[in-house]
C-alpha cells in the first residue's frame, strides 16, 4: 500500500471520529435550557437511611401520588443494582415563577398498618431522596455556627411520644441565564470560532435559564380542616404556611389523614453549569483528607524504596560472588551450597492444588485489571456522579470484557506447571468463568432472599438476574474461552533448572511460615486504609466520593507495594530451603484483605453502631466479604506474578549442576 493511500484512510477515520463528537457528550454535560414558565417535574428515588441500609420505595408509604399514575423512570443497570427506584413525583414547578401554599392532597386516614408503618420509617431516621434536573435536594443545618450539608430531608422526627411527619416543603432552585455556546467556546480555543461555526438551532434566540442548585427545607405544619375543603391538586391554600424549621406542629395519630402541600422559589445564582456538582462533590474534613494521603504515599513510598534497595543489593551480591569463581571453585561451592541454592531442583515443583492456583490468577488478573481501568476513566471524568449507576455498569462491562485477559493467563500458567501440556485447558477456562462470578451470585443471591423478606428496593429483580446470567453465560464465558485458546497457542514459560523427581525435604523452621505470611499484609494495608475510610464512608453514610485521581495513585502505590513484600518473603522462605513459595507469594500479599474485613468490622462496631437488626449487619458482612475476596484476587495475584518472576530471573541467572 503506498504512503498516500495510508494517509488518506487516516484522513478518512480521523474525519470520521470528529463526526461523531458532535453527537457525543460526558453523562451531565450538556445543559438542559428551560424557558420562563416550562414546567420542571421533582423526581423521587428510594427512601434510604443509615440505621438501616436497606432502601424503600418512596410510595410504600401514604404520599400524594401524581394524577398521572406512578412511572418508573429509565435506569441503566448500575442504577438497579444499586437499589436505585427513580419515579415520578406530584411536586411541579414553572421555570422562574415563585409559588406559595400550594396543595397537593390529604392522605385517606391512616389505617393500624400505615401509622406503624410510619412511625418505624421515622423511628429509623429514613431519608426523602428528591432529584430535579438529575440532582438531589441539598438540606442544609446549622450546627455551631457551621452550616452542614446533607442530601435529602428527613421523614420526620420523634419529640417525646409523639411522631411529626414533615409535610410541607420549601423548595429553592438556583437558575443560571442560559448561554449558548459553541465548540471552541467549549474546547476553550478562542482563534477556533472562525473554522468551528455555531449551529442555530430553533428557539435559541429565546432567552432561557439552566438549573444549577436544589435545596430543600422540610416543615412540620398543622393545616386548618376549613382551609383544605374542597381543594383539588396545585390548588391555592387558602391561609398563610409559616415554613419553621425549629417548630413541629403535624402530629400523626391512626385513624387521622395527613395533607401535603410545598412551596417554591427561584432564585438566580452566579454558578455556572459545569460547577454545579461542586457542593455535592465537596468533602468534609478536605485539609485532612489530603494530607493523610501525600503523608501516607510520602511514608509508604520510602519504606518501600528502602526494602527494594537492600533487597537488589542482596541478591546482585549472591550472584555476583559466585558468578566470579572459577569452574573447579564453583564445583567444589556447589557441593557445599546453602540457603536458595539448596532448592535448585525442588523450585520450580508443581504445587498443591494447580488448577485451583491458575484459577485464583486469572480471576485475580481480570478484577485487577478492571478496577484500574474502571478508576482510570473515573478519574478522567468519563463516569460522572451526573449519570447515576455508571460507575457500576463501566466495573461490569470492564470486567467481562476482560475475561480474554483471565484465560489467556490461567492457561499459559497451566501449561508452564505441566511443561507445555495442552491438556486440560478448556476445564481451566471452565473455572476461571465461573469461579468468582459464582462465589459472587451465590453471596448476593443470600442476600437477595433477605431484602426480598424485608420488600426492599435493594432487592435485584427476578429479570435482572436473568440479565446477569446470560451476560454471563453469553459475553464473560467466550470472551475467557477466546483467551484461553490464546493462552495455549502461545510458547509456555521454560524453566531454567530441572526438577527431581524425588522432592527434597524441608528442614524444621524456627517460627510458622504462615505467621509471616499473615503477617505482610499490613504493609499494603498501610497504602490504602486511610483511602478506605472515605470510600467506607461514601456506601455506607451515603456520602459521595469522587476524587479517582488520588484512588489511582493509591491502587498503583498497592500494587508496587504487594510487589515488593511477597519478593522478600519468597526470598526469606527459599533462604531457609522453604521450596514452596507458590502459594505462599500468593497469600504474603493477598492477606492484606484479611486485614480489610478485620477493619470492616471495627467501622461496623465504632462507626455505623448505630445500624439496626440482624439483617442489617448481615448484608454489611455480606457485602464486605464480597469485597474482600475481590481484594484477595487481586492483591495476591500482583505477589504471586512478581515472585514468579523474581524467582525465574534468579535461577537462570546463575548455572548450577
Amino acid at each position: 500500500m503506498k504512503v498516500s493511500e495510508k494517509f488518506k484512510i487516516w484522513g478518512l477515520l480521523i474525519c470520521l471520529i470528529l463526526q461523531l463528537g458532535y453527537g457525543y457528550y460526558l453523562p451531565g454535560s450538556y445543559p438542559h435550557k428551560y424557558i420562563v414558565g416550562d414546567t420542571l417535574s421533582v423526581k423521587v428515588n428510594s427512601l434510604t437511611s443509615i440505621e438501616t441500609e436497606i432502601p424503600y420505595s418512596y410510595y410504600s408509604l401514604p404520599f400524594c401520588k401524581p394524577q398521572e399514575g406512578v412511572k418508573d423512570s429509565a435506569e441503566n443497570l448500575g442504577e438497579l443494582l444499586m437499589g436505585d427506584r427513580i419515579e415520578n413525583s406530584p411536586y411541579k414547578f414553572k421555570m422562574h415563577t415563585n409559588e406559595t401554599e400550594i396543595f397537593l392532597c390529604q392522605t385517606k386516614p391512616l389505617s393500624s398498618d400505615e401509622f406503624k408503618l410510619l412511625t418505624t420509617r421515622i423511628d429509623e431516621m429514613y431519608q426523602v431522596n428528591v432529584i430535579l434536573d438529575n440532582l438531589p435536594a441539598i438540606r442544609y443545618t446549622k450546627r455551631d455556627n457551621f452550616l452542614v450539608r446533607w442530601t435529602g430531608y428527613p421523614l420526620g422526627i420523634k419529640v417525646q411520644d409523639t411522631y411529626y411527619v414533615f409535610n410541607h416543603l420549601k423548595f429553592t432552585v438556583l437558575v443560571h441565564k442560559y448561554e449558548e455556546t459553541n465548540v471552541a467556546s467549549v474546547m476553550g480555543t478562542g482563534d477556533a470560532a472562525e473554522v468551528i461555526p455555531t449551529v442555530d438551532k430553533p428557539g435559541s434566540d429565546i432567552p432561557g435559564y439552566i438549573v444549577v442548585g436544589f435545596e430543600v427545607q422540610p416543615c412540620s405544619f398543622q393545616h386548618n380542616s376549613e382551609s383544605l375543603k374542597d381543594l383539588k391538586m396545585y390548588g391555592k391554600y387558602r391561609s398563610k404556611i409559616a415554613c419553621e424549621t425549629n417548630t413541629v406542629t403535624m402530629g400523626i395519630k391512626e385513624n387521622q389523614p395527613v395533607a401535603f402541600t410545598y412551596e417554591v422559589e427561584f432564585v438566580e445564582s452566579d454558578i455556572k453549569w459545569p460547577s454545579r456538582w461542586d457542593a455535592y462533590l465537596k468533602m468534609d474534613g478536605a485539609k485532612v483528607h489530603w494530607f493523610s494521603i501525600l503523608n501516607s504515599l510520602m511514608v509508604i513510598t520510602f519504606l518501600a524504596g528502602i526494602v527494594l534497595v537492600i533487597f537488589l543489593r542482596t541478591v546482585r551480591r549472591d550472584l555476583t560472588h559466585y558468578e566470579e569463581l572459577d569452574k573447579e571453585a564453583q564445583a567444589q561451592m556447589n557441593e557445599e551450597l546453602s540457603g536458595w541454592k539448596l532448592v535448585v531442583s525442588d523450585v520450580f515443583r508443581v504445587p498443591d492444588c494447580p488448577a485451583l492456583l491458575c484459577v485464583m490468577v486469572g480471576d485475580g488478573v481480570q478484577i485487577l485489571g478492571m478496577a484500574v481501568v474502571t478508576i482510570l476513566f473515573a478519574a478522567l471524568g468519563f463516569m460522572s456522579p451526573a449519570s447515576r449507576g455508571t460507575l457500576l455498569t463501566g466495573m461490569l462491562f470492564f470486567y467481562m470484557i476482560l475475561g480474554i485477559a483471565a484465560g489467556y493467563v490461567a492457561v499459559r500458567m497451566w501449561r508452564t506447571l505441566f511443561s507445555g501440556d495442552h491438556k486440560g485447558w478448556v476445564s481451566v477456562c471452565w473455572k476461571v468463568s465461573c469461579f468468582f462470578p459464582g462465589v459472587s451470585f451465590l453471596i448476593l443471591f443470600v442476600l437477595n432472599f433477605l431484602l426480598w423478606g424485608s420488600g426492599s428496593t435493594g432487592a435485584i429483580p427476578f429479570f435482572l438476574f436473568v440479565v446477569l446470567i446470560l451476560l454471563w453465560f453469553c459475553i464473560s464465558v467466550p470472551l475467557t474461552l477466546v483467551g484461553g485458546y490464546f493462552g495455549a497457542k502461545a510458547p509456555h514459560i521454560e524453566y531454567p533448572v530441572r526438577t527431581n523427581q524425588i522432592p527434597r525435604e524441608i528442614p524444621p523452621q524456627k517460627y510458622p511460615s504462615w505467621l509471616l505470611v499473615l503477617g505482610a499484609g499490613t504493609l499494603p494495608f498501610g497504602t490504602l486504609f486511610i483511602e478506605l475510610f472515605f470510600i467506607m464512608s461514601s456506601i455506607w453514610m451515603g456520602r459521595v466520593y469522587y476524587v479517582f485521581g488520588f484512588l489511582f495513585i493509591v491502587m498503583i502505590l498497592l500494587v508496587v507495594v504487594c510487589a515488593e513484600v511477597s519478593l522478600v518473603l519468597t526470598y526469606m522462605h527459599l533462604c531457609v530451603e522453604d521450596y514452596k513459595w507458590w502459594w505462599k507469594s500468593f497469600f504474603a500479599s493477598g492477606s492484606v484483605a484479611l486485614y480489610i474485613f478485620l477493619y470492616s468490622i471495627n467501622y461496623l462496631v465504632f462507626d455505623l453502631k448505630s445500624l439496626s437488626g440482624p439483617v442489617s449487619a448481615t448484608l454489611y458482612l455480606g457485602y464486605s466479604l464480597f469485597m474482600v475476596l475481590a481484594i484477595m484476587l487481586a492483591t495476591g495475584t500482583v505477589g504471586f506474578l512478581s515472585s514468579f518472576w523474581f524467582v525465574h530471573y534468579l535461577f537462570s541467572s546463575v548455572k548450577l549442576d
